[in-house]
């Protein structure tokens, strides 16, 4: 291994986007990477070092950002007790303790303040907010990427469901015809966070880098996986419905209000999209190309 790599620690490395951070700068041989988990031992190859960092335990930060140019930092809101401002923080500010010279915070956008107050998506406002802390720390160079609806997802958290009329599909509080809705794979986030790391002149003073493969509405994803050869349908319901079908489907409900007035990324967003793609060096995957390759109907379904 070069001496001339520069470390990056990447916290979060098990998830699905630290993960795929750690493999795109291992890919582009520029690198040497400390994957960051709480549990150092289940996990001996994932990155050319693993550290142990836990934010439950801030002084492990220390010896995690020892010696690193760049971290890569992104907080799951859906944790029990996530305490993200919080973690947030603390990580800000033990990179800068360690003379960390770029610092890139997967955040999302601040819903907040695109919708006036009226839309309340705390897991979206609440990493934006951290931006400021980000900003403020005086880090050399400062990087904000943002993972857009997950391809993923529709594998996944919002896989098809058995539908009252015995359909397999969706029923959400959508507009089904409107296209909101920006979408990405995830695994291809490690491109442009690696590209921004490795090119801080272009994509390092606060700019913001969002993984975009595709821009739809709802008919538009389901019409694309229709014509693969699936059966799905879709039915809107009611806000106030859906709000009760399942713990945390309010703010499912609001995230999709959100979505439905102002798209996933608010105004705008085209050129930031359009950098990324720079920084990535290629363009990302579109849905339809994804799909082909990766969708299946849970068997649950």
């Amino acid at each position: 291994m070069s001496n001339t790599q520069k470390l990056i620690a990447v916290v979060g490395a098990t998830g699905q986007q630290g993960g795929a951070v750690v493999r795109a700068l291992q890919a582009s041989g520029q690198f040497k990477v400390r994957a960051l988990t709480r549990h150092p031992a289940r996990h001996p190859k994932l990155g050319d070092e693993v550290v142990l960092a836990d934010f439950d335990r801030p002084e492990t930060l220390k010896a995690a950002f020892a010696g690193a140019h760049g971290v890569f930092l992104v907080t799951n809101a859906w944790e029990a007790g996530a305490d993200e401002p919080r973690q947030a923080l603390a990580a800000i500010n033990a990179a800068k303790d360690a003379g960390v010279q770029h610092f890139i915070w997967s955040t999302l956008p601040d819903v907040e303040t695109i919708s006036r107050g009226k839309i309340n998506v705390p897991h979206f406002t609440g990493k934006a907010k951290v931006e400021r802390l980000v900003s403020e720390a005086g880090f050399t160079y400062h990087t904000f990427v943002i993972a857009s609806f997950y391809y993923q997802n529709l594998v996944g958290v919002m896989a098809p469901q058995k539908q009252a009329d015995g359909s397999t599909g969706w029923a959400l509080p959508l507009d089904p015809e409107r296209r909101v809705i920006h979408m990405g794979d995830i695994t291809e986030l490690g491109r442009i966070v690696a590209g921004a790391f490795a090119q801080p002149g272009l994509a390092g003073h606060g700019e913001h880098l969002p993984l975009v493969g595709d821009f739809l509405s709802f008919n538009e994803i389901i019409a694309t996986l229709n014509r693969q050869g699936n059966k799905l349908s879709f039915r809107q319901v009611p806000r106030e419905v859906f709000a009760g079908w399942f713990p945390g489907a309010e703010d499912v409900a609001a995230m999709l209000a959100y979505f439905e007035a102002h798209t996933y990324l608010g105004p705008d967003s085209r050129d930031a999209i359009a950098l990324a793609n720079k920084v990535a060096g290629q363009q990302p995957t579109a849905f339809a190309a994804w799909a082909k390759a990766n969708f299946t109907i849970p068997a649950a379904a």
